[in-house]
């Protein structure tokens, strides 16, 4: 469970209302963490009732009054727990991979537009994040946090750099296979020659 680490993270670097932490996760954290405007708040009930922050003391209480959260030292300690633990990559997931390998035995009708589209969105983000470097962290930036957010910062540009350069490059693909529409010319089910050897290895394709 990381989205009360981030909060706790975003409460370190800045005291702030709820209303502020979604606005930071709209712009910075939620690129690679996002939550909901009721999750940060359902969160920040949480962290406050386990004594990891506390709302900081107004001058003047008035009904309606944003609160802002500053983070106590069991909030500290937990954070830093939880930044020294192990984890284990996840296993990886995407929808558009799992339909090319679909279309390569029922036809990519269709899918070359959508390929489009993402690759769109990615250069998109990719031209947002070189922004965002451009602005936040010009030559001289050269703290400790200032270099670790850079570093987050930039596998958040070398993904979106992969992935406009192999959309581009199934893109080129598509444009060499012709009409790959699920037709009798696809290997079926009885083609197995050259699929799997009689040990059960996987075919000299690669799949499985």
């Amino acid at each position: 469970m990381s989205l009360p680490h981030a909060i706790l993270t975003a409460l370190l670097e800045k005291p702030s209302s709820g209303l502020e932490l979604t606005r930071r996760f709209d712009r910075s954290i939620g690129y690679f963490w996002s939550a909901t405007h009721q999750q940060i708040y359902r969160e920040l009930g949480r962290l406050e009732a386990d004594g990891h922050i506390r709302a900081l003391p107004t001058a003047q209480p008035a009904r309606g009054q944003r609160k802002s959260y500053e983070v106590l030292e069991a909030g500290r300690a937990e954070l830093a727990r939880w930044t020294a633990a192990s984890q284990d990559p996840k296993p990886y997931r995407d929808a558009l991979l799992l339909r090319l390998r679909a279309a390569a035995v029922v036809g990519g009708t269709g899918i070359e537009p959508d390929l489009r589209r993402h690759l769109d969105l990615h250069q998109r983000q990719l031209a947002e994040y070189e922004a965002i470097e451009k602005r936040d962290f010009p030559p001289g930036r050269d703290t400790p946090q200032d270099r670790l957010q850079h570093l987050v910062l930039r596998a958040g540009i070398d993904l979106e750099t992969f992935w406009t350069q192999w959309l581009s490059h199934a893109l080129t693909e598509f444009t060499h296979l012709g009409d790959l529409d699920g037709s009798d010319d696809l290997p079926g089910p009885d083609d197995s020659d050259d699929v799997a050897d009689p040990d059960g290895h996987d075919g000299p394709d690669g799949t499985m």
